[in-house]
């Protein structure tokens, strides 16, 4: 099934084309399903279509030749699945495997090379993209080597809370805990020896569920990026106007 012309503005990189270029990517586009754990494509293959995720979690891994793997990414709608191999017509670094079940736009990967060239107002977009995903692994990199696995587990906690504001937090975890562990670059042991840890620091869980007692305590363990990187930043949420006015009335 195709996905429309309102499907393919939800992306932001598709978002600023032209109705006339839109229509002719919807022309060689589809949107798929698969169910939780398969394999979408595997390293060293060349990539023939641009995958963006509408809905569900996508893993990408990556290995070596003795078999072991290492969990690079966890893309979330409306990410990308490796941009830069499509762009640049090279094997992919990563293989691809869904987390939970999910909902995919695969568009023809020879359309968007060739729409790059083309079309500046895709080309810019991309181009951003791709120079998000470096980032976002240089500061995966960056982790690994200067934080330990409590810090890693501790900025990824706080990444999970939506409101910059609050004081305390309950969530689910996003997914598995063995996922999370690959993720975060350490053991399934370690990773629980990272909790343990962070008792202190006022984290609770109780299998999936974690409760942040005190996000400011545990922020100052874990110093996130987002309080230094402006890319990162969280905006201020919105409160309702029914709690600023009894928030008035109570200052005065």
């Amino acid at each position: 099934m195709r996905p429309g012309l309102k499907t393919l503005r939800t992306i932001p990189v598709l978002a600023r084309l032209r109705e006339a270029v839109l229509e002719e990517v919807d022309a060689v586009s589809e949107v798929i399903s698969i169910d939780r754990g398969t394999q979408l494509f595997r390293q060293g293959t060349l990539p023939v279509v641009l995958y963006f995720v509408l809905d569900g979690l996508m893993a990408l891994s990556s290995a070596v030749p003795d078999g072991s793997t290492a969990v690079v990414d966890v893309v979330r709608p409306m990410g990308d699945l490796v941009l830069a191999s499509v762009v640049g017509a090279l094997p992919y670094l990563q293989s691809a495997h869904a987390v939970t079940r999910a909902r995919l736009v695969a568009i023809d990967a020879a359309l968007v090379r060739k729409l790059v060239e083309r079309e500046p107002a895709l080309a810019g977009p991309l181009l951003m993209s791709v120079a998000r995903d470096v980032r976002g692994l240089v500061r995966h990199v960056r982790d690994l080597k200067l934080r330990t696995a409590a810090q890693r587990l501790g900025a990824f906690l706080l990444g999970q809370v939506e409101d910059p504001g609050a004081r305390r937090a309950e969530f689910r975890l996003p997914f598995e805990k063995g996922l999370l562990a690959a993720r975060l670059g350490c053991r399934q042991e370690n990773l629980s020896r990272a909790f343990a840890t962070l008792r202190d620091y006022g984290v609770e869980t109780h299998g999936s569920q974690v409760i942040l007692h005190s996000i400011q305590k545990l922020t100052a363990y874990a110093v996130p990026d987002y309080l230094n990187d402006p890319e990162l930043t969280k905006p201020p949420r919105a409160r309702p106007a029914g709690a600023r006015r009894a928030n008035a009335r109570a200052s005065a």
